[in-house]
Parts: C-alpha cells; sequence; structure tokens
C-alpha cells in the first residue's frame, strides 16, 4: 500500500506522524492551526506535497527583541519535509532491505518510518528532548516500534550503533561532521542537504572508502540547518553556487572543488561562523 501526495507515492501515511498543532506563516509570524479546530485546512496541507512546519521558536525566542504573541513563532525549528523531497533523498540513499541506517533530525519520526517500511534498520538521533519523544510515540503507534530514536546531538552520529550502511541527515550542513564518516561502513553512504561554500541549497551525495568520503551535488534541496550550524542571513544570501560541486570529507577536514579540479588541489574549508 502506498500513499500519494502530489505525483509522490510513499509506504507510509503522512498523517499518523505530523502533529494536531502546525504552524502556517501569517503576515510576520508563525501562527499555529490545529487539527481540532481546522481538521479540513490541517488535513489539505499535511496529504499535499509541501514541508509542513511543527515547531518554531515560540517557547524560547532566537529573536528576543521582538515580542512574540502568545502562541506564536518567527523562526522554524522542526518541519516535516515535502515528501517528493523525501523520495529523492531515499533514492539517492540507494537503499537495500536489511541495510543499517543512520538518520540525522528525527523530526515527526515519518521519514524514519518511511525508511522502515523499505526494509531498513533505522537509528535516529534528534536533538530536542520533546520532538524525540513524540516522534517515539508516533512510530510506535504506526507499528514501527523497532526504530531507534536518540536525544542527542546529530552532529556526533551515534558510535554505540555505529557501524551504519548509510547516513541520511533531514538538516542542512556547511561542514559535513567527520563522525558521520567514521560510523559509515567502507563503502557506505552518506546523503546530506548542504549550505555551504559552493552551494546555497544542494543535495549531497558521499561515498565512503578508507575513512574518507567524496562525491558531489546530485541536486537541490533546501533545509532548515543543524542546530550547531546555522548561517548569518548574509551569509548564506550571498554564497556563490558552483554547479557540480565537488566535497571530500577527511580526518583533517572538508574539501571543496569546482568541477574539474582535482580534489587533491581543492581548497580546505573550516565552514562558517554560526549564527
Amino acid at each position: 500500500m502506498t500513499f500519494a501526495y502530489g505525483e509522490t507515492e510513499l509506504p507510509v501515511d503522512r498523517r499518523l506522524f505530523v502533529p494536531d498543532t502546525i504552524y502556517v506563516s501569517g503576515e510576520r509570524w508563525l501562527e499555529p492551526l490545529r487539527r481540532d479546530e481546522q481538521p479540513e485546512a490541517w488535513d489539505r496541507l499535511v496529504t499535499a506535497d509541501q514541508a509542513v512546519t511543527t515547531a518554531t521558536d515560540g517557547d524560547e525566542p532566537l529573536h528576543p527583541h521582538l515580542t512574540y504573541p502568545p502562541g506564536m513563532g518567527y523562526v522554524p525549528l522542526s518541519s516535516s519535509s515535502a515528501p517528493s523531497i523525501m523520495a529523492q533523498m531515499i533514492e539517492a540513499l540507494e537503499l537495500e532491505p536489511g541495510m543499517r541506517v543512520l538518520e540525522i533530525g528525527t523530526g515527526t519520526g515519518y521519514n524514519a518510518a518511511c525508511l522502515a517500511a523499505y526494509g531498513a534498520e533505522v537509528v535516529s538521533v534528534e536533538i530536542d528532548g520533546g520532538i524525540a519523544e513524540r516522534a517515539r510515540c508516533a512510530l510506535r503507534d504506526a507499528g514501527f516500534p523497532d526504530v531507534v530514536v536518540l536525544t542527542g546531538d546529530g552532529e556526533l552520529g551515534a558510535a554505540e550503533h555505529a557501524p551504519f550502511d548509510r547516513v541520511i541527515a533531514t538538516a542542512a550542513a556547511h561542514t559535513v561532521p567527520y563522525p558521520w564518516v567514521r560510523q559509515t561502513k567502507d563503502g557506505g553512504r552518506i546523503i546530506v542537504p548542504y549550505t555551504g561554500d559552493g552551494c546555497q541549497y544542494g543535495l549531497l551525495a558521499l561515498d565512503v572508502r578508507d575513512g574518507e568520503a567524496a562525491g558531489q551535488v546530485v541536486g537541490d534541496a533546501a533545509f532548515m540547518p543543524l542546530r550547531g550550524q546555522r548561517l548569518h542571513p548574509a551569509v548564506q544570501n550571498n554564497i556563490e553556487d558552483w554547479p557540480g560541486l565537488e566535497v571530500r570529507v577527511t580526518a583533517e577536514g572538508q574539501r571543496l572543488a569546482r568541477p574539474g579540479t582535482p580534489l587533491t588541489a581543492a581548497v580546505w574549508t573550516a565552514g562558517h561562523r554560526a549564527h
């Protein structure tokens, strides 16, 4: 059985995972839309092929100089990704049944459920304890109790559950954390949204060999950043795109190269200053 979101089909019903309160853009603020008050609007948004904001900074404002209206937020902190981009990322993962997958950013648990439905053994790491617990409950109730959800910093991976055949991140990085590489089996693959030097919104596919990961941008992907890798808007908005950006990640750091430039001659990058 599959569920259709526009032209995209996925093996799990997203409505089982999206919380009853979601957030939509108002004139200035992210405003709550509650399922019990507007069930048709909630259902229409959740069953569409679009991202749905599920948590904001309303409780812990990221812009304390602003006066936040009660119940509203200014910055989205967590979302359920558009099903089409989820499908694109899972396809790029080259997943096979029985593979052990590390997911960075559990969110609602929906992506982890889809990975499990395709036959993967899933370990997912979520930095927000409340979001992690809601995902555990949703996964259990939807019939995926074997998905392991850890609360912690996803940049550190999950060493106690390694090694992994695949790593997939549902938050953008400008610097791919080396622990992901170290915890991936030789011949494994890492899929991560990339927003940094050389590409503003890209989907990066890295293959792991001999303790290094190398690959290139294979598509477009705009995601919220990892909590520790937020960029100042002025930095992000001025990123110059290098079509076909190539990336190598080693224990010494990350190298970037324009297409046709040997990675051995590429420039080192230490990442941008977080905001």
